[in-house]
């Protein structure tokens, strides 16, 4: 009945998905057809009147484990909280508490209303935002156990076999601690923006319509877990470029880069990069390792994607992004890009120092993983 979320899956996964029940989330949440919005709708309230949802009859949180081995053998245990985040405008702080909601990295424009407008039709936050708390001491207020409600293991593309536990917590003192804590410091958005971006309009069209900010638009669904490295698993995501040739580029990089041949890249090479900080120029025919030149980058955060935009200022390219060292080196064989980059995942340190800052990241600086499920916990709007 769960899910990936709605950006990760493919037409054809997607369809997988709706084949495997009928009661499977992406029903709702990715509806086919030209009425597939009011289709999407009608069934969410459908199986709310029927019992295959089931509302809580007081408020209540979701404490929401994850516990998998991460690239690099590492055994992981994520713990946050799914519940209702408040949706601030851009450059505010929250309304009700000292902290505020910031996006850690430049999004790019999607031209697409689908969440809106699936938002509308159900009147349901379906897949959560992931929020990292920079309040210390979240993870030891989610320790005790909660109900469980689900207990499942299931495979990620990226980070493998993962055990997901979903636990509801009703106790009203619990549920105070937990949020009064995220209330003291700022939530920083780890994947989702346009989610949140989303929930903004709606948000500002039911204040529109019902002249009131105190409906449950003014929150969005939300997973809140703490910003600590020994939790978190970050993968790089790596660069497509196209609208040059390779010459052209390689050209361009080797003005802030000294360029060696190395072996084409497999899943090994990115362990190294990391221990001897290099980036990977993927060409269609020889692959090179990248080292930043000396000097190349002063006073520039120490950021891979960052380099790159500087490296590339002059040129007019596309940029495109892909997750897989194997689907890199793919899309350069087949033409569907001149050259690829491989670059190195952005540290927990940084993260936090960028935060605290008050700098945006370049797009799609991050990959958080495992992927959160769809439909173990779904926010009524109405």
């Amino acid at each position: 009945m769960i899910a990936p979320p709605y950006d990760v899956l493919s037409p054809q996964q997607a369809d997988r998905f709706r084949a495997a029940h009928p009661h499977n989330i992406t029903r709702v949440d990715v509806p086919t057809g030209d009425d597939r919005y009011q289709r999407a709708g009608e069934l969410f309230r459908r199986w709310v009147a029927d019992g295959v949802l089931i509302a809580d009859p007081e408020p209540s949180l979701s404490i929401y484990r994850m516990q998998f081995t991460d690239a690099a053998g590492r055994d992981r245990s994520i713990a946050g909280v799914l519940g209702g985040l408040e949706v601030v405008d851009p450059a505010t702080g929250s309304a009700h508490h000292s902290g505020g909601v910031l996006p850690h990295e430049r999004t790019t424009p999607k031209a697409s209303t689908d969440r809106l407008d699936l938002t509308r039709a159900t009147g349901a936050n379906l897949s959560p935002v992931w929020g990292l708390s920079l309040a210390a001491g979240l993870t030891d207020l989610l320790a005790a156990p909660g109900e469980v409600l689900a207990d499942v293991v299931d495979d990620d593309p990226q980070a493998g076999t993962v055990r997901h536990v979903i636990e509801r917590v009703r106790d009203p003192e619990r549920i105070a601690a937990i949020t009064a804590l995220i209330g003291t410091d700022d939530v920083l958005i780890a994947d989702g923006h346009h989610r949140y971006g989303v929930a903004r309009i709606h948000r500002d069209e039911i204040r529109a319509a019902t002249g009131r900010d105190d409906t449950p638009a003014e929150d969005t669904l939300a997973f809140i877990s703490e910003l600590v490295a020994d939790q978190l698993s970050v993968a790089a995501i790596h660069r497509l470029y196209s609208g040059r040739s390779f010459d052209e580029l390689s050209r361009a990089l080797e003005r802030f880069f000294d360029p060696a041949p190395i072996e084409p890249p497999d899943a090994s090479t990115l362990a190294r990069m990391e221990a001897e900080e290099f980036l990977v120029l993927v060409g269609p025919q020889q692959t090179w390792s990248l080292k930043p030149k000396a000097g190349a980058f002063d006073g520039i955060r120490a950021l891979d994607g960052l380099w790159l935009e500087t490296a590339l200022a002059e040129l007019d390219v596309a940029v495109d992004y892909q997750h897989g060292v194997d689907e890199v080196r793919a899309a350069v064989a087949a033409g569907d890009a001149a050259a690829g980059v491989l670059i190195r995942p952005v540290s927990v340190s940084e993260i936090e120092r960028t935060a605290r800052e008050g700098v945006l990241m370049p797009p799609k600086s991050t990959f958080f993983t495992p992927k959160l499920k769809t439909g173990f916990v779904i926010r009524p709007l109405t």
